[in-house]
């Protein structure tokens, strides 16, 4: 997602590319909304943050899970910024400013690596999951302790990686000129997230989704995969509509008078809901996966009790 390329200079003057009187207000709006979404997001992935840190044993799924939380934190620090920086840029009467584009730049770098950081991860878990309800033993016997938090580090720096090669591959006049190097990125962007990325999220599920059925009773296990199935349904209902539209504006596919900045803020919008949505399922499940274990642990002991007294008898 370019950020300079949407940037909303000139919303403040009436019926300026389709927009109604006054857009500029709309915008802001729209903005300060998804600033206090953001901080409701920030709130619960640091309180799942904390939890993980603190209050669980590390294991693969606690050390994957801390990564997806700390990039969603990141991500929507950096919409933070994203979002103040447009709302200067629609209200002051001096929108730019010297090193705003250096600004725009390092901003957009940290936002995208963390947001393709976030998805890798996530994808992670998906097929990790899946593996493990297929093979306990090659959970057991293949993975080493190590192993998740080298491949943590491997999708964090290739999250990076990309992030960097977009931004400055891809400046505001390579995006509009469509450079060869620009497309060769975009078109290998959307194919890690829509060609790898989403198949294996949906294969996964899928094969959660049997699991789930199989072993309803057992009732950890099922709200892990109820968790991890309702994030994939999150990630994609909110992220992968605005990966095709993005797609399709630049490859001019839609419209010449779509309106970018819309677009901007609704891709905005999906990606700040997936971040700020997924830790409160997660703080859900464990509430749900605690009253439970509470409940079968006292049965367990009237049972034990019961059983006692009457081998005394």
């Amino acid at each position: 997602m370019s950020l300079n390329t949407t940037e909303p200079t000139d919303l403040n003057t009436e019926d300026i590319g389709g927009y109604v009187p006054f857009a500029y207000l709309h915008f802001t709006i729209a903005a300060a909304v998804a600033i206090v979404l953001c901080v409701i997001g920030l709130v619960g992935n640091i309180i799942v943050l904390w939890y993980l840190c603190n209050k669980f044993q590390k294991n693969n799924f606690t050390i994957y899970s801390k990564n997806l939380a700390a990039s969603y934190i990141i991500f929507l620090l950096f919409s933070v910024c994203v979002l103040l920086l447009n709302i200067h840029t629609l209200n002051s009467t001096q929108p730019h400013f010297e090193g705003k584009e250096s600004l725009y730049l390092f901003i957009e770098i940290f936002y995208d690596g963390a947001l393709y950081s976030g998805m890798f991860i996530l994808t992670t878990i998906s097929l990790e999951s899946c593996i493990s309800v297929k093979s306990h033993v090659w959970r057991k016997c293949h993975s080493p302790k190590m192993l998740s938090v080298t491949i943590c580090v491997m999708l964090w720096l290739f999250g990076y990686i990309l992030s960097l090669s977009e931004n400055l591959v891809c400046t505001p006049d390579a995006f509009v000129t469509q450079t060869a190097r620009c497309t060769a990125i975009q078109l290998i962007t959307f194919a890690l997230a829509i060609i790898v990325c989403l198949p294996i999220m949906i294969i996964s599920s899928l094969i959660l989704l049997i699991r789930i059925k199989r072993i309803f009773n057992q009732q950890a296990s099922t709200e892990l995969y109820a968790f991890i199935i309702s994030a994939v349904i999150v990630f994609i209902l909110s992220i992968v509509p605005f990966n095709f539209l993005w797609f399709l504006l630049y490859f001019n596919l839609i419209p010449i008078d779509f309106h970018k900045v819309a677009l901007f803020y609704a891709s905005i919008y999906g990606t700040v809901l997936n971040c700020t949505i997924i830790p409160y399922l997660y703080i859900i499940a464990e509430i749900k996966w605690k009253s439970k274990s509470h409940i079968s642990e006292k049965t367990d002991s009237i049972t034990n009790i019961t059983s006692s007294k009457t081998d005394s008898i």
